[in-house]
């Protein structure tokens, strides 16, 4: 499932109070009989936070430069006579709750509150977005030109994404003064509300379904063959990126659909904001025309007679409830583009009845049906081996029961069945002669184990191919869910949901040193949605003492990704193989994450190998 944490269309209240008590340490003050007469840069000030916060002001004065009549309705003013410093945004958002009776072009006299709004809430580390709430509005004329866009470009863009947070701040930035000629997001902040614009560029992040898009204007950065920008690492940002929404409802005018590799053409224009799920955005009032550049789904190559063919797929929540269409969907691409694989670890596999919270955790029904459908599509009779979980101790949506699931092509592998598997009996290892064995197979790697707890446990299996026993762990580690976003006030982000992964992962290595322990040479792999990046502590922690190795990274580092989040083509999907397993092809299958349309939001992952 998507790192992101879930949408809601609710507006959240405006917060002042508890930014003046938490986030203002250092800022400066201002006294009450300031307020009468400011200009918009002397609200917004030189740091992320307003000298002015929880003060009212009148008579702010600026030319309408976007109106937004849903979501956090409201509309920007700008000053058309900036002052001198460039750190001083010159555009402000007015927050009116209701729809605004102002138009594009209007001269406006304002009186209102100053408030610092947390899109997300303080918890969420985010950003705060400089406002007017409570407004007061006077028009004073119409049809005014609206102040030339500042242009956003790849020589206008820092390079360096950020500055450390302050120590004495908690690591936060919001009290430093922004210096936007040498970072990134000091550059965004210091022209925050302010008509803005970019030329051509390239999509970076597809159409979602909340009608927004992701470009960069710096092509080259981290620029990956199929059109997206890579995430490599912790420290090497991707600062070209902007997310791209429409001010024109899609009921009047229907976003575009782009995919990864499209450009969006022309000049797209408007004001800049800062929302929770994206952070800084053009909220544009001319869009660009999307250019389709032709993308294609991949398809793996197939295996040959004496290798063997082991995926990973994350099918987002699969139940029988979904439309047909998403299974047939699914199983075409399991046939067509992962070329029929052996054995197939599937992700986020639900109960038969899906979200319905009524204690059914079987998953006969779901799997029945995609099997089926596999079938239908010219596939093999898959058979298939999992775990029942309890009922809803293993996270994902309440009631779905989400959970892996094993398919296996008897024509080509057998399962070997030790019986004794449940959701709370773990798996061990034993072995005769220097051959490793599961005591229970199928079964859960240390279910009782509080790094599984409200989370998938790891479901292991052994398997025997030409004679050869291949032993798979299929995992679904803890999400990102909680973490702060690359976009927040504190520099470096806060990445709380580490902890948990950290644990899993050390969990899994214990177990597979156990397997190398009683056979060397072992033939394991430990494929899944590890909900991690390539370079993360949780992969060092998957791969400590030699146990393991990502597989991925013998991919060129433009190919490695399987997700597609705010622009960043990054890695979450893995499998990693033992130190038996010496010679073996890898591919990462772009099927979903790049497009507008998917059928999951993961891209699956195949390793074909001679055991």
């Amino acid at each position: 499932m998507s790192s992101s944490i879930p949408r809601t269309a609710a507006v959240a209240a405006v917060v002042s109070a508890a930014l003046a008590a938490g986030l203002l340490a250092g800022s400066a003050s201002a006294s009450a009989e300031d307020g009468a007469g400011v200009r918009i840069h002397d609200i917004q000030g030189t740091t992320r936070v307003s000298p002015l916060v929880g003060q009212q002001v009148t008579g702010v004065t600026g030319i309408v430069t976007g109106v937004r009549t849903y979501g956090s309705r409201g509309f920007w003013i700008q000053d058309p006579t900036p002052d001198a410093n460039p750190a001083t945004s010159e555009g402000l958002f007015v927050f009116t709750s209701s729809v605004p009776t102002v138009a594009v072009g209007d001269a406006v006299s304002v009186n209102g509150t100053v408030t610092e709004y947390v899109p997300g809430g303080l918890a969420s580390g985010n950003q705060s977005l400089t406002q007017l709430s409570k407004p007061v509005v006077t028009v004073v004329s119409q049809g005014n030109p609206v102040p030339a866009p500042v242009t956003i470009s790849s020589w206008s863009v820092p390079d360096a994404y950020a500055p450390a947070g302050d120590p004495a701040a908690d690591g936060s930035i919001n009290g430093l003064t922004l210096k936007p000629r040498t970072y990134a997001l000091d550059y965004y902040e210091s022209l925050e509300g302010t008509n803005v614009r970019i030329g051509t560029s390239r999509v970076v992040g597809a159409t979602d379904p909340y009608s927004e898009l992701w470009v960069t204007v710096k092509p080259w950065e981290n620029a990956n063959r199929r059109g997206g920008t890579v995430y490599g690492s912790y420290e090497d940002q991707n600062t070209g990126r902007l997310q791209v929404q429409s001010l024109v409802p899609t009921a009047q005018q229907p976003f575009p659909k782009a995919n990864v590799g499209d450009v969006l053409a022309g000049a797209t224009e408007g004001p800049l904001d800062f929302n929770q799920y994206g952070g800084y955005t053009l909220t544009a009032r001319t869009l660009g025309t999307v250019v389709d550049r032709g993308l294609k789904r991949e398809t793996t190559d197939r295996q040959h007679r004496n290798e063997l063919a082991v995926a990973t797929y994350n099918v987002e929540n699969l139940d029988p409830t979904d439309p047909q269409e998403k299974f047939d969907a699914l199983a075409k691409a399991v046939v067509e583009n992962l070329a029929s694989p052996d054995v197939v670890a599937l992700e986020e596999i639900q109960d038969d009845n899906g979200a319905k919270n009524d204690g059914t955790v079987s998953a006969g029904q779901t799997v029945k049906k995609f099997t089926d459908a596999i079938v239908a599509a010219g596939g093999p009779a898959y058979e298939w081996r999992s775990v029942d979980p309890e009922n809803n101790k293993d996270g994902g949506e309440p009631g779905g029961n989400i959970r892996q699931v094993f398919l296996f092509n008897p024509a080509r592998v057998s399962f070997t069945d030790r019986p004794g598997g449940d959701a709370t009996t773990p798996t061990g290892v034993t072995g005769r002669k220097g051959h490793a064995a599961l005591t229970v197979s199928p079964g859960r790697i240390d279910p009782a184990n509080t790094a599984w707890a409200d989370s998938r446990k790891p479901l292991a299996g052994e398997f025997v191919f030409r004679g050869r026993t291949v032993f798979v762990i299929a995992n679904h580690f803890g999400s990102k869910g909680g973490d702060e976003s690359i976009v927040s006030h504190h520099q470096p982000p806060n990445r709380s949901s580490e902890a948990k992964r950290l644990l899993q992962a050390q969990a899994v290595n214990g177990f597979v040193k156990q397997l190398l322990a009683v056979e060397k040479q072992a033939d394991v792999l430990v494929v899944g949605d590890i909900n991690d990046f390539e370079f993360s502590g949780t992969t060092k922690a998957l791969t400590a003492g030699g146990a393991l190795y990502p597989a991925v990274k013998s991919l060129p580092r433009g190919e490695r990704y399987s997700y597609v989040y705010q622009g960043n083509s990054q890695v979450l999907d893995q499998i990693l193989t033992s130190p038996g397993i010496r010679h073996f092809a890898y591919d990462s299958v772009h099927i979903n994450a790049e497009f507008a349309d998917q059928d999951s939001d993961h891209d699956p992952q195949v390793l074909r190998f001679r055991p």
